[in-house]
């Protein structure tokens, strides 16, 4: 039996896949928008050996869509998100303070089950990805722009190229980042449940989820 604070997961999906998830060692990449909650979501859904990895700080302009609180402002985000999942749900997190690059890619992602991307550049995404594919771990790429996001695995992906300019100064709305999170989170619980790597993307213009096709 999960612990009670996990009580309604538990009904819904079953001990079983709680305790498939609980067991799986999830590693999240970036946390900004998109990892910062989905993180969150994760560990309340009962992901229990978490490891973050994240080089920034937090700053005014990320309240209105990371997780993070106003006293948060100039604190490192690993130990900001780590502070507030153990609050919410006892879960300590591995937070990792570091960039990563060509020469840590591995150390940091060793002893991965499950790799998600979040990142907000192609560099990283990139060793994300040569990283899952040389050591054969699966890997959830996660992704944003303007109105449209997407949740795919890495068979399917493909880097895109450089965003010219600040990557922090472009429209974005919370619900979008929301939405990703959700179809992450339900792609990943998935995964955990049966193996079955599911694709999708969605626009917060029309509301409408697809799937991602196979190239």
């Amino acid at each position: 039996m999960a612990a009670v604070i996990f009580l309604h997961e538990e009904l819904y999906r079953g001990e079983e896949v709680l305790r498939r998830l609980a067991a799986t060692r999830i590693t999240v990449c970036g946390a900004g928008a998109l990892g910062s909650n989905l993180a969150d979501t994760l560990a309340r859904q009962g992901a229990a050996a978490l490891r973050v990895i994240d080089h920034d700080r937090v700053e005014e302009h990320n309240l209105s869509t990371q997780l993070y609180t106003q006293a948060d402002v100039g604190a490192w985000k690993v130990e900001a998100l780590r502070k507030q999942i153990f609050r919410a749900t006892g879960v300590e997190v591995d937070a990792i303070r570091k960039q990563m690059s060509e020469a840590n890619a591995r150390s940091l992602l060793k002893e991965s089950d499950l790799l998600i991307d979040c990142f907000d550049n192609s560099a990283a995404r990139m060793l994300v990805q040569t990283f899952s594919r040389a050591q054969n771990v699966p890997a959830l790429h996660v992704g944003l722009h303007t109105d449209y996001c997407e949740v795919i695995w890495d068979e399917q992906y493909r880097v895109p190229a450089e965003v010219r300019g600040d990557v922090c100064e472009y429209p974005l709305a919370r619900n979008i980042v929301l939405l990703a999170v959700v179809l992450a989170a339900e792609a990943i619980i998935q995964f955990v449940q049966s193996g079955e790597k599911i694709s999708r993307s969605a626009t917060l213009a029309d509301m409408a989820v697809r799937p991602v096709e196979a190239a």
